[in-house]
């Protein structure tokens, strides 16, 4: 079997080969403290993770559904990034009450705002239960037997872990297949805004900023999980009381300092670590200028929309964070994997795998490549509408989707009308579409689609088109702009006023009039096409590249076994250490570690979106009033550290050796993007916020010093060690 035995091997014998590169699940910790140790460490792994006491995993959150947070005060304060928490700042923001401009700073629990599905999900333990699903799968058989056998296996080892108490549980795959775990989590279901600065800070630099070096941002938020009596979780409400934590991390005071050991505890969502030579051709070659093309465009619109108005500045600003962040980070990935050659190292180490597999004899290494050659070949056009449905459906024009949510009470109208739950389902659509319209600029939206519709055709094969799209070519003989006009003039979607009038009482003539909507016609066209034709043939291929992934990356830990293997990132918990560090990223191109306040005002333009800076912040720059937070008359802003990171750790705590935070994490460097398929030690460097710069921020910008009383500031010289909290489980 390859699964654990080897890969905990492995793991204790050739880390030190790149020290820097790495997401490592905690439960390995104790197999590689030695090295942990070596580099800088000054707690031990039980103090990281462990499953008797309070430890640092106890401090850190999967914050929504995306990004992780970390606590920092016994009162159940968490922290993480500024775009983390943009979407819930945005939705408290209207012109009479602008939080995104201004910020937020709750004086008091009552103050705080509470978020309708906000999570912190904590992990409670994680166990390899490899040996229980791995043996009994049948492999032999087609990859939806196998799917069939996991979840059968998985549900006893779930209902152990989750009988009598109110925890949650999983079991996921690692190494495409190669291993499993058992993920035991605990989910708070109150989570209130606390704190956040303006965007001119939380924000700064934006767009040009976004993804590059030096940097100059403040990206934190503040929030506070909320339990019941019993310190459990609770649904949202009033009488509910600030959650008491295991662990809290203390503050260093004294920052990050250059050279020193740093460690990132995180969710990262998603690394490519192992793909094939095959699937790079396709990211670089399609996938990311596809992509890319599909965003530049609405971003253009976007963007002129949101310099000419406050209003659409604030509808679209979450939206176009979402649109952008992703924009960039293609950019960046596909320059580096070009520069890094990485299509041409993938082709030489198969090469040599497939050598070492015909000597090795084993035939699921040896038939591992062809067969992936083969589904990539036939898999791209699927994935390439793929692709364009997510970027066209979920990141384009917002009618699209928000018509689907009307499907089911217009296409299975008698059947509800049968259970008397029509109208009450029709109401609820209704009176949940409020948030929807608040957000909705007809005129961004109308035009994002005639941007888009032209790349998105020009990339699909013509047989894979949603029906609906006929007319533009036989109505209106190819003309986007027409079409387009057309849609948004007849469809009663463009306002509630209209939806209402159509819906509200909802009978026949109205169901004739929903079943004929343009835009809901075309939405429904969208969804039908991919549902119906491209989604199960992409399934059916992705199938064999699933089970070519399982044995390449079985024979990879066969065949290289001097080689180091972790698991691609899936959104679980992982580590990672390195450096505080800057980089030499290309010729003649030299990074420092830090940057300070005297960048922030250097970058100042004034009344620019981007880089305007507050007159609070400029003031305290000019009389070098950075209290106990400065360091030699400088305020620290941000800093690099060679940690291995991707999405997901957005909002990671970077912690030192002694378990203390010195930085939140928020981004990569623009020339470490390629990092989730092919990770550089010396280019890659991950950007933090400077705990101090937080700090300072909060206090003496802020004036919010109450919620640093909350806080546990450690200052310098100071002996390692680990604060322990009783278990309130």
């Amino acid at each position: 079997m390859i699964g654990r035995c080897l890969v905990l091997l492995l793991l204790a014998t050739s880390i030190r080969a790149q020290a820097h590169e790495g997401m490592w699940l905690p439960t390995l910790l104790k197999s590689i403290e030695g090295d942990l140790h070596t580099a800088g460490l000054r707690i031990t792994a039980e103090d990281i993770w462990s499953l008797n006491r309070g430890s640092i995993k106890d401090a850190v959150v999967l914050f929504g559904g995306g990004c992780t947070g970390e606590v920092i005060g016994e009162q159940g304060l968490i922290m993480t990034n500024h775009h983390c928490g943009f979407s819930q700042i945005q939705s408290h923001s209207s012109l009479e009450r602008d939080l995104l401009k201004n910020g937020f700073w709750a004086a008091s629990h009552a103050d705080e705002l509470m978020n309708n599905g906000l999570t912190a999900t904590f992990v409670v333990r994680m166990e390899d239960v490899t040996d229980r699903i791995l043996p009994e799968l049948p492999l032999d058989q087609g990859e939806a037997q196998v799917r069939e056998a996991i979840a059968r296996l998985s549900a006893p080892i779930v209902r152990e872990a989750t009988e009598g108490n109110h925890f949650s549980a999983v079991v996921r795959a690692f190494n495409h297949g190669n291993s499993y775990y058992l993920i035991v989590t605990e989910t708070f279901r109150d989570v209130r805004l606390v704190g956040a600065p303006p965007s001119s800070i939380g924000k700064f630099g934006a767009d040009t900023d976004n993804w590059m070096w030096p940097r100059h941002t403040g990206d934190f938020s503040l929030f506070r999980i909320y339990a019941g009596a019993d310190n459990k979780p609770a649904d949202p409400s009033p009488t509910n009381v600030p959650f008491q934590p295991r662990h809290v991390l203390p503050m260093a005071l004294d920052g990050p300092r250059e050279g020193e050991f740093a460690m990132i505890f995180g969710f990262p969502g998603s690394t490519q670590r192992y793909l094939s030579s095959y699937a790079v051709r396709y990211v670089q070659e399609a996938q990311d200028p596809m992509r890319i093309a599909m965003r530049r465009a609405s971003l253009e619109v976007i963007d002129q929309a949101m310099r000419s108005s406050d209003l659409v500045r604030i509808q679209y600003a979450a939206k176009q964070a979402s649109i952008s962040n992703a924009y960039k980070k293609w950019i960046g990935e596909l320059r580096g994997i070009k520069e890094l050659r990485t299509l041409e190292s993938k082709q030489a180490y198969e090469q040599e795998y497939l050598a070492r597999a015909r000597a090795h004899g084993d035939p699921r290494y040896i038939d591992a490549l062809p067969g992936l050659a083969s589904a990539y070949e036939e898999i791209a056009p699927y994935a390439t509408a793929r692709d364009l449905f997510v970027e066209m459906v979920y990141y384009g024009p917002e009618l699209l989707r928000f018509a689907d949510r009307f499907n089911k009470v217009v296409l299975d109208r008698a059947k509800l009308g049968f259970e008397g739950k029509l109208q009450q389902e029709v109401d609820k659509l209704l009176d949940g579409s409020d948030a929807f319209y608040k957000d909705l600029d007809l005129e961004v939206d109308k035009r994002v689609m005639k941007a888009l519709l032209p790349i998105y055709l020009q990339h699909l094969r013509e047989d894979l088109r949603p029906a609906a799209l006929a007319a533009l070519d036989q109505r209106f003989k190819g003309d986007v702009d027409a079409y387009v006009d057309d849609l948004y003039a007849r469809s009663v979607l463009v306002s509630k006023e209209r939806l209402v009038k159509v819906m509200r009482p909802f009978g026949t003539k109205g169901a004739k009039t929903m079943v004929t909507d343009p835009l809901f016609d075309l939405s429904r066209s969208f969804f039908q096409n991919f549902l119906e034709t491209v989604r199960p043939a992409h399934m059916r291929i992705s199938d064999r590249i699933d089970r070519g992934m399982r044995n390449y990356v079985a024979g990879m830990m066969v065949l290289f076994p001097d080689r180091t293997y972790w698991p691609d990132a899936n959104s679980t918990l992982r580590l990672s250490y390195g450096a505080v560090e800057g980089s030499g990223p290309r010729d003649a191109v030299v990074y420092g570690a830090f940057t300070t306040l005297d960048g922030v005002i250097a970058k100042h333009i004034p009344g620019d979106h981007e880089f305007e800076v507050p007159q609070r912040l400029m003031e305290l720059h000019a009389a070098r009033d950075y209290g106990p937070y400065g360091v030699d008359g400088m305020m620290p802003v941000c800093f690099t550290s060679s940690l291995h990171t991707t999405g997901g750790n957005s909002g990671s705590p970077v912690l030192n050796g002694r378990g203390e935070l010195i930085g939140i994490n928020f981004d990569r460097t623009w020339e470490s993007t390629m990092s989730d398929i092919q990770f550089d030690p010396e280019k890659c460097r991950n950007i933090s916020v400077d705990v101090r710069y937080v700090l300072f921020i909060i206090d003496r910008f802020a004036g919010a010093g109450h919620l640093l009383k909350e806080m546990r500031l450690v200052g310098a010289d100071r002996p390692p060690h680990i604060i322990q909290l009783p278990i309130h489980r």
